[in-house]
């Protein structure tokens, strides 16, 4: 993930943790990143890798605040150190700054664009604020309605927080409704600083390690809650698995379908290691990960290091590999492992419930979720196995729901769809919803 603008940004989002990593660097610092800094990624980055396709991820902060002349040097640059390789571009932005000729660029240079929308006005609004706490909501839509405007490609990310979870439903049909068919939902967990962060000047936790005091340090008022979480992604699936299977890509539906037909997954927080996905920063600083943007993570700068030796180094090998070689035996243990992998290590900062630390804040959301899903997912996967469509779900369930198991099923009753729950903790709610205009 590429920092252009380092942690600069135009909005101030009540629960962005990057915003503050700009207290890592001097006050008079000069956030955008320059021309010989740009020159040397683009092609360290495309060398560093023996594949046919490159992509570039331009993130932030908000990236455009680079301006538009900034992306035509780094596509130059990507021409100019091709060798023959696809060169792709995804960059993710709050949407307040587009106009055409942004939305012109990004389709010309066919760059996937991401927009960060949270929900409708009242949850969107809750958090996404600018300087002056005005609310940001009618700027994204504006930057939206560009983007169809010049058929530029976009996808959706929603981050969860103590917010919105409480409304999915109202946040997926929502997002259905703009045009998104292509969502990312990202689980919003940070907590107040410990002694770590508060050396640096920080007002959030630093991630999980040896340092005394992570485990005490209590998550935001904005974070989502665990259980909450799950219920948020329950809801969403009970929705998508009866009428949008092959019409509307949710990620986290689709990496979980991969670890269900054996697959890794190709989503960082549930592969069995990481340190794939590092940050550089608008110097050409490099760090383990967008998460760990911390002194001690920092694995040099490509300046004066080789991009790909610093990619390939012990420390980034070993910061991969503690993924997998630090999860409690609760874990290891688990039945849905396979397709959690214990998450991101970000997260793992409450103990299992034998007292070993290292367990996901998140656990209890994802046992229920992966859970839940699991019947459906061994459908969808035979399916494809089979040559069909994964979307034929949604006619097995149409026709077992016309039968006569669902007649007169009582709240406490064995549900009908064969999960061996009751009835009000599986499908009810979903069924409910379902027949409301």
């Amino acid at each position: 993930m590429t920092k252009p603008m380092g942690a600069l940004c135009n909005l101030d989002c009540k629960y962005c943790f990057y915003l503050e990593k700009e207290k890592l660097y001097p006050k008079n610092e000069n956030f955008k990143m320059p021309d010989d800094v740009l020159e040397n990624y683009v092609r360290q980055y495309i060398e560093a890798q023996d594949v046919p396709e490159v992509t570039f991820a331009w993130q932030g902060g908000e990236p455009t605040l680079a301006g538009v002349d900034f992306f035509r040097k780094a596509v130059e640059f990507q021409k100019r150190y091709a060798d023959g390789k696809k060169i792709l571009n995804a960059l993710q932005t709050n949407g307040t700054l587009l106009d055409d000729e942004w939305c012109e660029f990004f389709t010309a240079n066919e760059f996937l664009i991401g927009l960060s929308v949270d929900g409708p006005k009242h949850l969107h609004d809750f958090y996404r604020v600018d300087k002056k706490a005005r609310p940001s909501f009618d700027q994204v839509m504006a930057g939206l309605e560009l983007l169809k405007k010049h058929q530029t490609e976009f996808n959706t990310l929603t981050v969860v927080n103590r917010k919105n979870s409480q409304h999915p439903r109202e946040v997926y049909r929502f997002l259905k409704e703009i045009g998104s068919s292509y969502m990312q939902f990202i689980p919003l967990v940070e907590r107040k600083a410990d002694s770590a962060a508060a050396e640096l000047g920080l007002d959030l936790a630093t991630p999980p390690g040896a340092e005394a005091g992570h485990d005490d340090s209590p998550v935001t008022e904005w974070s989502v809650q665990a259980e909450q979480y799950g219920a948020f992604l329950v809801e969403i699936f009970e929705d998508w698995v009866v009428q949008d299977v092959g019409r509307v890509f949710v990620q986290l539906f689709d990496v979980t379908l991969q670890s269900w037909m054996g697959g890794e997954s190709d989503l960082c927080v549930f592969a069995p290691k990481c340190g794939g996905a590092m940050a550089l920063e608008h110097n050409g600083d490099l760090f383990s990960c967008d998460h760990y943007v911390y002194p001690k993570y920092r694995l040099g700068n490509l300046m004066n290091q080789s991009l790909g030796d610093m990619a390939r180094s012990e420390t980034q090998m070993k910061f991969g590999s503690d993924k997998a070689d630090t999860l409690p035996k609760y874990c290891r243990e688990c039945d849905v492992r396979f397709a959690c992998n214990g998450e991101c290590p970000k997260h793992r900062f409450i103990s299992t419930p034998d007292g070993e630390a290292g367990l996901n804040y998140l656990c209890a959301g994802y046992k229920r979720f992966f859970e839940h899903v699991e019947p459906y997912m061994k459908v969808m996967g035979q399916f494809i196995r089979e040559g069909q469509p994964a979307a034929r779900v949604m006619d097995l369930i149409a026709e077992h729901e016309q039968s006569d198991a669902w007649t007169d099923v009582g709240r406490n009753d064995p549900c009908p769809c064969g999960s061996g729950k009751k009835y009000k903790k599986c499908c009810m709610a979903r069924r409910e919803a379902n027949a409301r205009p």
